[in-house]
């Protein structure tokens, strides 16, 4: 081999290495971007980051309380929506901002950041997924993934689809999302096999079209007039009295989302008002 050859095959190999990488890296983490095909199984997370702590505090939404937990066992079957255009950008309950084309999702009680495998059970595509947000508030629907992860599991279009998610641990610093090669999808009518004792198997529901709702952060309940009306002027919120109790709730808001109200309620826990409540309203 002469010296030139040598050195248009290291060119060469260069380029191939080149476009290997290409097409595995992606906003969201590693991706296989070619179609039907993925990783064999979820990625490992060598450098987990810390459980956002204001986030596995207990907290109401529409007069229901969810308790955040650790779940290393979590498995479900039930169904997902997705949400993208009007809360890209906005803060999520981990404080990323929120990304409609990467790999994300939001549910109601795993730790946050965390990583969840999900598989639609009519077509047997599945991903891995980094949930960073909280939601989605309709007792039918366990899971809320970005469009980028509706989409790549084909079910954009329908809106929801009926899946199983499986809890895989701590997400890393950054991304975590993953494509995942096709399993075989689940014929019409069958039930999943096996699933843990703890999380029961929740049958389809019809879509539900929720009521418009209003969301407030409530810091604190004060007996001191005074004093609740100089702590809601540094929040930039309002008092609400409760004079039969003789309590002075210091409020802030409204918003129409309870993302964006998880993602308030955060900002005052982190002003020192670690007792702060999400509170809703129609």
């Amino acid at each position: 081999m002469t010296f030139g050859q040598g050195v248009r095959g290291a060119l060469i190999l260069g380029l191939f290495s080149l476009l290997a990488a290409c097409s595995t890296v992606g906003g969201a983490g590693i991706r296989e971007t070619v179609a039907g095909r993925g990783e064999d199984r979820p990625p490992v997370v060598k450098d987990p980051a810390p459980i956002v702590s204001g986030t596995m505090r207990p907290y109401q939404v529409r007069g229901r309380w969810y308790t955040p937990k650790e779940q290393p066992d979590y498995e479900e079957v039930g169904m997902a929506s997705w949400y993208g255009d009007a809360f890209n950008g906005r803060p999520t309950s981990t404080g990323e901002r929120f990304d409609m084309h990467a790999l994300t999702a939001a549910h109601k009680t795993l730790p946050l950041p965390g990583l969840v495998e999900v598989t639609n059970l009519e077509n047997g595509r599945r991903l891995v997924v980094r949930i960073n947000d909280r939601g989605p508030f309709v007792d039918s629907r366990i899971i809320d993934l970005s469009r980028e992860a509706a989409s790549e599991l084909g079910m954009l279009s329908q809106g929801v689809g009926r899946v199983r998610v499986r809890y895989l641990g701590r997400a890393p610093q950054q991304g975590g999302g993953t494509l995942l090669r096709a399993s075989a999808p689940m014929p019409r009518g069958a039930v999943p096999a096996s699933p843990p004792v703890s999380a029961p198997v929740i049958a389809p529901a019809p879509v539900v079209v929720a009521e418009v709702t209003t969301f407030w952060v409530q810091a604190g309940s004060f007996s001191d007039q005074v004093e609740a009306g100089r702590i809601a002027d540094s929040l930039s919120g309002w008092v609400r009295a409760d004079r039969g109790a003789g309590r002075f709730n210091v409020v802030v808001g409204p918003w129409d989302s309870a993302n964006a109200a998880e993602a308030a309620r955060q900002s005052v826990v982190a002003r020192g008002y670690a007792g702060a409540l999400l509170i809703s309203g129609s």
